[in-house]
Formats: C-alpha cells, sequence, structure tokens
C-alpha cells in the first residue's frame, strides 16, 4: 500500500486526483505494475488508474484475466473501475479511503449478488487516513486556487 501512496502523491505533482495503486501477483508477491491517474495528462476521461493497472498487467501477462492478482488502491473504486476489476476477475482489492460521492464498491456488491457476477474479496480503510487527507488537501487546493 506504500507504494501506492507513492504513486498517488506522483499524481499529486502532475495535478492530477492523487489516486495511485499497485497489482501484485498473488504467488510471487511481486508488483506486476503500478500506475496514478492520468486524466488530465492523457486529456481522457477514463485513464483512471484503475484501468491504468489492468490494461498494463493483461499486456504484460498477456492474458485478459488477473485472477492471481491483487490491487492495492489508495481510494475507493468508482463504478466504471470496479466493473472493470470484476471482469477481469482480480481476486482481492484493498483500497485506502472511502469514496462517498462516486465509491463504486458497495453499488456493485448488490449487482454482484443479483447477477451472479464475480466479486473479488473486498477491504477498505488500508492507510485510509493517510489516504483521505491527501485527496482532501488536492480539492481544497483546487478551490482555493478559483
Amino acid at each position: 500500500m506504500q507504494v501506492a501512496m507513492q504513486e498517488a502523491n506522483i499524481a499529486l505533482k502532475n495535478n492530477e486526483v492523487p489516486v495511485g495503486g499497485v497489482l501484485v501477483n498473488n504467488e510471487t508477491n511481486k508488483i506486476i505494475t503500478k500506475a496514478h491517474n492520468k486524466i488530465n495528462d492523457g486529456n481522457n476521461a477514463i485513464l483512471h488508474c484503475e484501468l491504468i493497472l489492468i490494461n498494463n498487467a493483461c499486456e504484460k501477462l498477456k492474458s485478459k484475466y488477473l485472477n492471481k492478482t491483487t490491487l492495492f488502491i489508495t481510494l475507493e473504486p468508482c463504478v466504471m473501475c470496479a466493473a472493470a476489476i470484476s471482469e477481469a476477475h482480480i481476486s482481492a482489492i484493498y483500497f485506502g479511503a472511502f469514496d462517498e460521492k462516486k465509491g463504486g464498491i458497495e453499488k456493485l456488491r448488490i449487482a454482484y449478488k443479483r447477477n451472479n457476477i464475480y466479486l473479488p474479496q473486498i477491504y477498505g480503510g488500508i492507510l485510509e487516513e493517510e489516504s483521505a487527507n491527501l485527496l482532501k488537501n488536492f480539492f481544497r487546493n483546487k478551490r482555493n486556487e478559483s
């Protein structure tokens, strides 16, 4: 999770919403790929950290499924990213701050149960305070710039 926080800080320095993550191989405990949001840098609204991680890992592992991997991310995934995580069959998610407004994990738990969709193991609140503070400071600074 510390590496995910480092990636979030890189995003912050690049004027991105400070979300960072890593995807780890469950068998070797080695990092497959790490990333951070690149929405502004790429001028693309869907360049969320999770989607970048999934894309990079699928290319690197030459597999459409990532069922032997664990995702560490500093913010609860949005609905779009939670769906992508399910589609990629990532085995577990550890996330930092809960996202009261756009968080998709709890919303998709309902869909997972109703539609028999793949549901990874989910653990939230890891380094929650540190992750939340990074986000709060980012948005406070953005409001002050306006």
